[in-house]
């Protein structure tokens, strides 16, 4: 990490983080008043996303609905498969809880990062005792891309938008897979509204559907 000096803040992200045994244990020991910032998603999501980018790069890979399933038949759902064991959030938080209090730790709704990225940045900004700079009028909505972009009000610049990696359109996956899916992780997304005190609603956002 480079030396920070009084006043400033160090950020570095890296996504594997969360889901490491060892990251927790390794960042308390080497500074344990770090602050973390967690974006999460609804994990149904988050594993079409993650093979639609794994596909992108392996079109020869099987299709989500054989790598999901150790019997579909059954209806076992492989949780080894990193794509569906990342969204278990619960598991990998609870690991966390033994070396940092909740209090040093911030949940990002990824969805809302979307729809309102201007109130988590709020958030964000509160958490690491920031000024709130970033406001409303750093972002617009890029309709192609399905995200926002920010940009600078000041600065005729061009804004920054998310690279191509980003916004993919997700494969179409069996509506009954993804209501399996849905209803394996449900206990787990029960457990971490409890564990965090925050209700991200990706029940709720599925029965609107």
């Amino acid at each position: 990490m480079p030396k920070t000096l009084e006043g400033q803040i160090t950020m570095e992200k890296t996504p594997s983080y969360f889901v490491t045994n060892e990251a927790p244990r390794r960042i308390h020991n080497m500074a344990k008043d770090t602050k973390l910032i967690v974006v999460v998603r609804n994990p149904v999501t988050r594993a079409i996303s993650d093979y639609t980018q794994t596909l992108s790069k392996k079109p020869e890979i099987p299709t989500f609905e054989v790598l999901a399933f150790k019997n579909r038949t059954l209806g076992l759902i492989d949780a080894s498969w990193s794509a569906i064991r990342i969204g278990i959030y619960a598991l990998h938080l609870e690991n966390w809880l033994q070396y940092f209090p909740l209090s040093q730790i911030l949940f990002v709704s990824g969805e809302r990062l979307i729809t309102d990225p201007a109130g988590e940045m709020a958030k964000v900004q509160d958490f690491l005792g920031l000024k709130r700079i970033v406001t409303e009028k750093h972002f617009y909505f890029n309709k192609t891309k399905g995200f926002p972009c920010l940009k600078k009000p000041e600065d005729s610049s061009a804004p920054r938008c998310l690279g191509k990696s980003k916004g993919r359109t997700h494969p179409k996956i069996d509506p009954d897979v993804i209501h399996r899916l849905r209803k394996f992780y449900k206990p787990f997304n029960v457990m971490f509204y409890q564990m965090t005190g925050q209700d991200f609603q990706w029940e709720q956002e599925e029965s609107d559907k």
